[in-house]
């Protein structure tokens, strides 16, 4: 073999899921996998912190029992991949979805908050949700403080964008009643 040809090994989701549960990979060990490959995430800095934690509070307030809100804990996108968005919101389940991590069907809001990762959530994280058909996708740019809205998923990827700023209101296309400022995702830094 040619000492420059590198070999990879991708995985599946249920290697992966063995790794963890052997201990390979530590409980507080922050990875995801995307497309069959071990991906160390970014560290979490304040303000990303703090934007995870408004997002989680309002959400947990606005949408009550229309839907599990989820923070920072993985879903199955197919057999090759298992990312941890930030913030979800979930078709409400009685068992909060203990018998496997939910689905791409089962999302009805995925939320990314970027704020040294905004490339890599558009290029390499928004078209492998898109491909999963995750009907809506929100990235919350802390700089330059904009959130993105992203729906009509295809295998090319997302159909539809649009740019909120300051000042402007959304709400998931699923849970319509739920109306957000974007101010409260892109609060001044301190």
């Amino acid at each position: 073999m040619d000492t420059l040809t590198a070999i990879r090994k991708r995985f599946t989701v249920v290697e992966y899921q063995q790794m963890a549960a052997t201990g390979i990979l530590g409980e507080d060990d922050r990875f995801e996998l995307l497309e069959g490959e071990i991906v160390k995430m970014a560290a979490l800095g304040p303000q990303h912190a703090a934007c995870v934690d408004r997002l989680n509070k309002t959400l947990q307030r606005l949408v009550q029992d229309r839907a599990i809100v989820r923070v920072q804990n993985p879903i199955r996108v197919g057999e090759n991949s298992q990312p941890q968005p930030d913030v979800t919101l979930l078709q409400p389940r009685d068992d909060f979805y203990a018998g496997g991590h939910p689905e791409p069907e089962d999302v009805l809001l995925l939320i990314e908050v970027s704020e040294s990762s905004l490339a890599y959530d558009r290029d390499v994280k928004l078209p492998l949700y898109a491909a999963a058909g995750i009907v809506e996708v929100w990235l919350v740019a802390l700089l330059p403080q904009v959130v993105e809205v992203y729906r009509a998923p295809s295998e090319n990827g997302y159909g539809e964008k649009r740019t909120m700023r300051r000042g402007d209101t959304l709400a998931p296309l699923h849970l319509p009643e739920v109306v957000l400022h974007a101010n409260e995702m892109i609060s001044e830094r301190r």
